[in-house]
């Protein structure tokens, strides 16, 4: 059996830096791409290349030797967000990006890969300037959309069931609190900001819920898969 590839493998483990250039990996099975990409981003200010893997395993040693700031994930190889998933739980600073095939640039496909997970999405065939706009942004804004989507996700947004808006990384962190026990003046606490600022993510949580109340949201949650029980967090 052949050793797992690892374009760009690394004979030690990397602590990530902080306030340097954005390490940048890619999981994608076409060779073509995989060079595309680390050429790209070799040559781009204020990027690194980490390296690429072509399966979910070498993804996996990627992560934990090289650990990258920004991934990519081709939507082929994660249809159902449950790699970001994997990843992001067990690692909350790692910045995912998916890449959305054509047949995947849908808000429906978007909107699973953001509740997976996943900081960004952009369409694998964007040009190259705005592939690079996405891995610059995504980890400063925490969400990132194509701007090819924005008018899709934005067209669904009034006629979509509960609990399809994609809620802010705030009305989320406020929906695990309050699923917690949380009040709002512990919550305002725990995430460093004012009451008067937690009820207005319960108030935008509460609309794209589609909930009444604080306990009707954990209880949509739960039943739309926003929460997991018994995880830890």
């Amino acid at each position: 059996m052949t050793a797992p590839h690892i374009a760009g493998q690394r004979t030690a483990p990397v602590q990530r830096r902080r306030n340097a250039t954005i390490g940048v990996a890619l999981l994608d099975q076409v060779p073509l791409f995989r060079e595309g990409l680390s050429t790209l981003v070799t040559r781009t200010p204020g990027l690194h290349w980490s390296g690429a893997a072509r399966d979910h395993r070498t993804a996996v040693q990627l992560h934990e030797r090289l650990q990258p700031d920004v991934l990519l994930i081709d939507s082929a190889l994660d249809p159902l967000g449950h790699f970001t998933r994997v990843l992001t739980e067990q690692d909350e600073r790692l910045v995912v990006l998916t890449l959305l095939r054509e047949a995947h640039c849908t808000a429906e496909f978007a909107q699973r890969a953001f509740r997976r997970g996943a900081r960004g999405v952009v369409a694998r065939h964007a040009e190259p300037g705005q592939v690079v706009q996405a891995i610059h942004n995504t980890p400063i804004s925490r969400r990132y959309v194509d701007a090819a989507l924005a008018p899709l996700l934005a067209a669904t947004d009034a006629d979509a069931p509960p609990g399809s808006g994609l809620l802010t990384r705030r009305e989320f962190e406020v929906l695990q609190l309050i699923a917690d026990g949380l009040e709002n003046r512990a919550i305002a606490t725990a995430l460093f900001v004012s009451v008067e600022t937690v009820r207005t993510h319960i108030k935008g949580m509460l609309r794209k819920l589609g909930a009444r109340d604080r306990a009707h949201a954990v209880a949509i949650s739960y039943r739309i898969g926003l929460l997991v029980a018994g995880t830890d967090r």
